[in-house]
């Protein structure tokens, strides 16, 4: 499972336990009453609507058979997505993007995370130098370098 870790990082543990779950062909209520847990906790936690803690991810891991501290280490990088989304601004500086490099659409209704693929290949095609300063700065050199070579730029 860890191949898979740069792909599902930042994503909730619980939608992860969902999937497997689904590919089991499996309830909830089943892995609940196998660890003893309440039907609602388990619940909770494949809606993301409740983290885990170590004990429980333990617990769900040895019934599901993966690798012991997957769980955690999801929850822990979902955890750092969260704080640094309330931390830092994710939002670029409007006054240094020209609303002309995105014609097609109202500045203020991009979602700059969801569509970050979108935002940094655009620039990067059709931007200034301080507009791809500024989208660096939004998202940093790693990211841009990962959507860059992912598109062949």
């Amino acid at each position: 499972m860890y191949n898979y870790l740069p792909v599902i990082k930042g994503i909730h543990p619980g939608l992860i336990i969902e999937r497997e779950l689904k590919l089991r062909k499996m309830q909830k209520s089943i892995l609940a009453k196998a660890i003893e847990e309440h039907p609602q906790t388990i619940g909770s936690i494949t809606k993301a609507q409740r983290n885990l803690n170590t004990e429980l991810a333990l617990k769900i891991e040895n019934f599901l058979q993966l690798e012991e501290g997957i769980l955690m280490v999801l929850q822990i990088w979902y955890d750092i997505e969260r704080v640094k989304k309330k931390q830092y601004n994710c939002f670029p500086d409007l006054s240094k993007i020209r609303s002309a490099l995105f014609w097609d659409t109202n500045l203020k209704s991009i979602n700059w995370e969801k569509q970050k693929k979108a935002v940094i290949t655009r620039v990067f095609e059709r931007g200034n130098e301080n507009e791809k300063n500024e989208i660096i700065r939004l998202y940093g050199q790693q990211t841009i370098r990962e959507v860059l070579a992912f598109h062949g730029k």
